[in-house]
């Protein structure tokens, strides 16, 4: 599925993986912040999100490996990069 059309769509739950100092300084509006470091130890809490999940991060590098991650413990979810792209493609919605 097409990560735009997740967003788009509200199909899923946006995971900002950033840090809380860095998600508190700007994020995507209805997005959850849980930071990269953290995941292993909340993943019963991931497990009950929306799927398919949109990670976003500062570059898309952490997100692209929290997507590593969670793929390997089945978790659907796509790698949406920077915050400020999933923010973007977000205000897109009619």
């Amino acid at each position: 599925m097409e990560v735009a059309k997740i967003i788009k769509e509200k199909l899923g739950t946006i995971v900002d993986v950033r840090s809380y100092d860095e998600f508190m300084g700007g994020h995507v509006a209805g997005s959850i912040n849980i930071p990269l470091n953290e995941i292993p130890h909340r993943m019963q809490e991931i497990q009950e999100l929306k799927v398919p999940l949109v990670l976003c991060c500062a570059s898309g590098n952490r997100s692209g490996q929290a997507q590593v991650f969670l793929t390997a413990h089945g978790i659907e979810c796509y790698n949406g990069g920077s915050w400020l792209d999933v923010n973007y493609l977000q205000s897109q919605i009619v």
